[in-house]
């Protein structure tokens, strides 16, 4: 029960809470990227409305809610609300609660030039020293409370996924995919590689109506010296630069292959691609954008 309320059926019910400036809108981004339904700035008092609303959901079993100061009503209403539900100690319920230090708070209100919510107009400290003193109760209550004043928001993020992803993996991925520059470049691409200087299996007739996923046209690619050499070149790309894109903020890349029409050079080095960073550990999706296009040169 959460203060009288019934949980969704399965799983968990996540409230995000702390001081302003502590990080909760990174937090949120968090559980939605780990698939939960996610609203920030409800009201405590629709809370039992809105769970008993999703209990009617097959599909919905995993909520995170924000709920501070900014909410409506009276600051000591949420405040004894959000009390009541960190008070409840149902193992399917938690309330995360997000801290920093007063000097960090004040740092990140004045690089995003933002009034605090208490202390409109007025000194950012002032603000900070009220949430405080009104939020107090509710930290010691929290079953979570996280301080951000050292942590980066990608080390914040991984704090959550370690907690709550159930095999506490991480969500970065790569995205390998195969196309045909006749048809454009991929416009979600982060970078984009060129194989068209290889020679062209479409010339050779047994090879045409084939795509790169046959050995045949694989075996065709692959055994160009030029070939070995490019994997080489582009591999040692990744492997240097995909770690430290993976410790920054993204949750994933987007790698682009291209050749003329998408269905050999191309398709044959990003299945080539796929198989070696997929041994470094990393997950991998792929999409051979035009392979079954089939038309004109390829």
């Amino acid at each position: 029960m959460f203060g009288g309320i019934s949980m969704l059926k399965d799983d968990q019910l996540v409230i995000i809470t702390g001081m302003s400036g502590a990080g909760k809108t990174r937090a949120m981004q968090t559980f939605e990227d780990l698939g939960y339904f996610c609203v920030d700035n409800l009201p405590p008092t629709l809370i039992y409305k809105f769970t008993e609303l999703l209990r009617t959901s097959s599909e919905i079993n995993k909520v995170a809610l924000v709920v501070d100061l900014r909410a409506p009503g009276s600051s000591q209403e949420v405040v004894n609300s959000l009390i009541t539900i960190a008070k409840n100690n149902n193992p399917k319920e938690n309330v995360i609660f997000l801290d920093a230090s007063d000097e960090k708070l004040v740092s990140r209100y004045e690089e995003s030039r933002r009034d605090h919510p208490l202390a409109r107009n007025g000194r950012v400290i002032d603000g900070i020293e009220k949430e405080r003193k009104l939020m107090s109760q509710v930290k010691d209550n929290a079953n979570i409370v996280i301080n951000t004043t050292d942590l980066s928001p990608k080390q914040l993020q991984n704090k959550i996924i370690n907690r709550f992803e159930k095999n506490g993996s991480e969500k970065f991925h790569v995205e390998l995919m195969s196309f045909g520059f006749k048809y454009g470049l991929p416009i979600d691409s982060d970078m984009s590689f060129d194989v068209r200087f290889l020679s062209n299996p479409y010339y050779i007739s047994e090879l045409r109506n084939q795509t790169g996923l046959d050995k045949p046209v694989y075996d065709y690619v692959m055994e160009q010296s030029e070939a070995d050499e490019y994997f080489e070149k582009v591999f040692d790309l990744l492997k240097f630069v995909l770690p430290k894109i993976k410790s920054s903020a993204k949750a994933g890349e987007t790698i682009a292959i291209g050749c003329t029409g998408g269905q050999h050079r191309s398709v044959a080095m990003t299945e080539r691609l796929v198989a070696a960073l997929k041994k470094l550990g990393f997950t991998v999706n792929v999409t051979h954008r035009d392979i079954n296009r089939h038309k004109g040169v390829h």
